[in-house]
This record gives structure tokens, sequence and C-alpha cells, in this order.
């Protein structure tokens, strides 16, 4: 025996591994697959348009629900110079012989791009390379998949390019399209293409991946895994304010979005004022050893309604000027007469324009008593320089008895009894205890849970005012206003609650402020009633996150945002920390996943 064969070794197979990269089952169709419980088809692009713009091959490649294969090959210059200058020369022989004029100008058009490819190939050293671009839309459902597969075809032909079903090669063109396999070379035949390399790298997928401000903070990650870095103080263009709007249904992760927002901001030294009326943001106030505030009827959170708040004075446009030394405009004190207006209003939704004329009176001469005038300068007074709501009472009992012949000022008298000595008093009745001496104030309203609505509503204004005058005591300071749970504000029946929340939101860019917008549903604002201030909320900010919702919401979202059918399955889909996020005319799918050192801020409250 000369010799004997080594024997064969035997490799275990990876079941887990073959699991792994394996569909659960395969059914090849001439026209399609099913991939496990999936739907796709593979697509072949088989022209390109001859101009294209900067990135174009990305809005190819980043369809929502496709899976993209683009294969690149270098190949020889001088060879391919060869056969285009035969193609010119082919090209002007037709342009000479043609009868029909659109032939002729097709045929010479053909041939000056010829010329100018060629120029660049053999003077300026361009690089050319067959390119090949693969699509495969896939689907759970027929319907949806119908949708994607118009959707990738109607996006083609936008670019002017043109793809085509791998009709009998709907095998070979998954294979290229997996990662598993190397390139097929019966389906490269069909959709290789020439391209200079500029035209390749100009258009590059992921050219577009993320957005990036260049300064800023972590915001999120778009749907490719690129980084959303966002500076949210920027302005130019389509950004004229740093304001938000942030909607979704409950459980949808929007909570947690709000909390890792104002911690961002917060670190970047931005004054933080929230509205909260679920107490979710306690624990980070504290955390952050900020000043919790209960503004449910606690002593240090108590805002006293006839206490005049300065207005800002907007030196630098005189379109919005308040007031001036020379008495042109309002003052500080008709200004606040105007805001007791609305806030009478909205607690006592029974008054008559009668009892508002008397108790607009009544309030002025109690003003005057306390020599408080209308050319009076609020900026020098004191919290307790001010009446109070049982001063106002007092004042309507005494003009009761020595008017008895008038019912109104009887009747004001027990309509505000509750705002002065009952239950309510300890809302307002006393004077201002808020004071903002940290950089991270929560205004706690959770234990007006069980208040009526005409008591949230008033309270919601009532703080809004106070914290409009510290968004604008400083304009070098930036500050950002927190609403949460919007809606208490709206009051069909008082729709100047919300022109007032409105015009806030308008001017707070000039004090270098923002206001944060959050609701549950886009239809609480966009009800017949209160369209015209409501809508104006949810359009004036710059950015805007919508998260997951259905039904009416997200028909009224749809239209309202002119979202597109992909945006509209985002939303549908309510996917836990997803969103379409708005930044000016840009709208990006995000992914915000938060670092895990955030959430040791955030509390248990809320989001998580």
């Amino acid at each position: 025996m000369l010799g004997s064969k080594k024997k064969e070794e035997a490799f275990p197979v990876n079941e887990a591994l073959l699991n792994v990269i394996t569909p659960m089952g395969l059914e090849i169709k001439r026209n399609s697959l099913v991939i496990g419980e999936n739907l796709g088809k593979v697509y072949g692009a088989v022209r390109y348009p001859q101009k294209v713009d900067m990135g174009w091959l990305s809005k190819i490649t980043n369809i929502p629900s496709t899976i993209v294969s683009v294969g690149i090959t270098p190949i020889d210059n001088g060879s391919l110079i060869s056969a285009i200058s035969k193609s010119i020369v082919q090209q002007r022989g037709a342009a000479d012989s043609a009868k029909d004029p659109l032939t002729r100008q097709r045929a010479e058009k053909a041939a000056e791009d010829g010329e100018k490819i060629m120029q660049r190939i053999d003077q300026e050293g361009e690089t050319v390379a067959m390119m090949s671009l693969t699509v495969m839309p896939i689907a759970q459902d027929e319907a949806n998949f119908t949708k994607v597969c118009r959707r990738v075809e109607s996006a083609f032909n936008i670019q002017k390019c043109k793809v085509r079903t791998l009709a009998n090669l709907q095998k070979e063109g998954f294979q290229s399209i997996s990662p598993t396999y190397p390139a097929n070379s019966t389906v490269d035949s069909i959709v290789s293409r020439i391209i200079p390399m500029s035209t390749f790298v100009g258009g590059f997928p992921f050219a577009s991946s993320g957005y990036n401000d260049g300064r800023g903070y972590y915001f999120a990650k778009d749907s490719n895994g690129g980084l959303v870095i966002l500076d949210t103080w920027e302005r130019g263009n389509d950004r004229t304010n740093s304001s938000f709007v942030i909607m979704g249904v409950a459980g949808i992760g929007k909570s947690t979005v709000v909390k890792h927002i104002m911690l961002s901001e917060y670190m970047k030294g931005t004054k933080i004022l929230c509205i909260d009326p679920e107490s979710e943001y306690k624990d980070m106030c504290r955390n952050l050893n900020g000043s919790w505030l209960n503004a449910g009827g606690g002593k240090n959170g108590r805002s006293n309604l006839l206490q005049i708040r300065p207005a800002p004075r907007d030196d630098d446009d005189e379109t919005d000027k308040l007031y001036t030394d020379e008495g042109n405009g309002m003052s500080d004190m008709a200004l606040h007469m105007k805001t007791l207006e609305i806030e009478f209003s909205l607690y006592l939704p029974s008054l008559t324009d009668m009892q508002k004329a008397i108790l607009k009176q009544t309030i002025i001469e109690l003003y005057n008593q306390f020599g408080i005038f209308w050319e009076t300068d609020i900026r020098q007074l004191k919290a307790t320089d001010f009446p109070i709501l049982s001063d106002l009472h007092a004042l309507l009992e005494k003009k009761a008895e020595a008017n008895k012949e008038n019912p109104v000022y009887r009747d004001l008298a027990m309509l505000l009894y509750d705002a002065a000595a009952g239950s309510d008093s300890f809302l307002w009745n006393g004077h201002t205890t808020l004071e903002a001496n940290s950089r991270f104030i929560c205004l706690d309203t959770h234990d007006l849970q069980n208040a009526s609505d005409n008591v949230k509503r008033t309270q919601y204004l009532n703080l809004l005012s106070w914290c409009w005058e510290e968004m604008s005591r400083d304009r070098n300071e930036r500050c950002l206003l927190v609403c949460d749970e919007a809606y208490l504000m709206i009051d069909p029946q008082v729709p100047q609650s919300l022109v007032f929340l409105r015009n806030v939101e308008k001017r707070a860019r000039k004090y270098e402020a923002g206001l944060a917008i959050i609701s549950h549903s886009v239809v609480d604002f966009l009800a017949p009633e209160v369209k015209m201030y409501g809508q104006a909320l949810l359009d004036i900010p710059c950015y805007k996150i919508l998260m997951g919702c259905d039904g009416k919401n997200l028909q009224e979202t749809k239209d309202l945002y002119n979202l597109t059918d992909a945006e509209q399955e985002l939303l549908e889909s309510k996917r836990r920390g997803h969103a379409l996020f708005i930044i000016g005319s840009k709208r990006l799918h995000v992914n915000f996943e938060i670092p895990a050192y955030k959430f040791s801020y955030m509390g248990k409250a809320g989001g998580r």
C-alpha cells in the first residue's frame, strides 16, 4: 500500500445560525416572492436620467419598506472612450438623415451628451464604472404590498429613472439583494449601466443619512441609523423659532421624548419652565435641584389673579410695542384687565355682559384704592402691594349693601365667594408666592385632577401668564416653556385663552424663548369653534414631533400636515419611540434611542 487517504473530518451544522440567516419559508413566483410572512418583488433599474441632482440616488434607495442593493464595478476607460466615440458618430449620422424633427433633436442631444462625457473621461480624468441597482419592496399583506410597489415605481419615475420587474428571475434577483450571495451575472447583465463615479458619489444613498446642525445636542437617530444633531435655537431659512408641537397617543413614549428634550436643553444652559398636570416631572425637577411648586393649591405655588404683571417691551419692533413713556400703546394695567376678563370668563362662563362690565369697574376701583392707576409703573411694586380676591369680594359686598336695588353686586359677590373664601381660595386668594429661583421650575397642577374644567382652564391660563413674564424678562436668557396636556387650555366658549397662547408662541422668538405644546390629539385644537386659533398653535412651531395615532386623529393630522402614504403608515404603526420629525420643511423618520444615563434623572412617573 503506497499511501492512504486522509480521513475527511465532518463539521457540525450550526442550526441556530441557519435559522437566523434563512427565512421561515420561501416561495418563488414569476413576478413576486413570498418570504416567510412577507410579500416581495424584485425590480431592476434599467435606465437613468442624463442629468441628475445632488443626492438623487438617496431618493430612490431610501424608500420605506424596501430593500436595495447597489453594485459598482470599475471598468477600463480606454475601451469606453472608443465605444462612446462610435456612438457619437452614429448619433450624428442619425440626426443628419432624420426627417422627423423630434428624432433629429434626440439624436443631436445624445451626440452632445456623448461628447461631454468623453471630454470628462479623456481630458478631466473622470472615472467610470458599471452600476447595478435592484430594489425589493416588502409588505405583510396584499393591500400594503400594492401601495409600496406603486410608491417604488413612482419614486423612480419622479427621478426620471426606469425600473422593470425581473420576470422569471425573482430567485436570481433575491440572491443579488441578499448579503449571503455574490452578484448574479444574469441579473447584472440586465441592470448594469455605465455611469461616471462623480454621479454615483454625488447621489450616494447615505449622503442624506442623519441631520447635523454642526452644534447642539444628540436628538435622535433617523431611519437609517444616522445621528440627528440639532440646535433648536438655530435661525435661518424656514427655521424662525424654537417652539415644538408634540403629538401622540398615550403609551407611545411621548413623555420620555419630552423629558429627553428638556434634559438636553437644560444641559445646554436653557432655563426650563413646565406646567405639569400629571405630576410627571416632579422627580426630574428634584433630581436637577430645581424648584418644584405645587400650583394646585400649595403655599409655594399661589398666583394672585389680581397681581398685574409687567408687559414685555418690544423696543426693536414698533408694530409690537405695548407701552412707551410717551403714553403710546396700552399700559400694564390695561393689558392685565384684558387678561382678567378672559380668566373670569373661563372661571364663570355664565357671567353676562352687564356683570362683566360691573366687575371690571369694581376691579378698577379696587386698584385705585391700593394706589394703582393706569399710568402706574408696575415694576416698582412688590407682590404684597396688590389687592387679593378677598379684597375684591369685600368691596362687592360693600357695594351690594349700598346698592340694594341693584342685584348685580350681590350676584357677583356670591359667584366669587369660592375664589375668595371657599374651596378655590387656596389657588388664588393671597399674594403670589411663585418664585423663579432656579433653572428648572415645575408648576405641578396634579391636585386639580378632580376640579372642574373651568377651574383647570383658569389656573392654566393664570400660570401661563406668569410663565410669559419669566420668559420675556431677559432677552439674552434662553427659556423653554413646556405645556403638557395643552388641551386643558381649550374652551370653545372662550377661544381668547387659545389666542393668548398663540400670541405667546408668536412672540416668544423675540425673547430667545420657546414653547412646547404637548397633547394627545390634534382634533382637540381643530374644533370648528377654535380652529382659527388652534390650528395656528400647531402650524407656528418649527419643530413638530408626530408620534403614533389612528382614527380621526390620524386623518386630521394627515390633512393638516399633508402627510404622504409612507408618513401615514409610520404614524398608524404606533411604534414606541418612533416619530415623524418635521424641521421647518424637512421631514425625517426618527427613532428616539435615548442614552441610558438620562433615565436616572427622569424619575418613574410617565414615559419610561
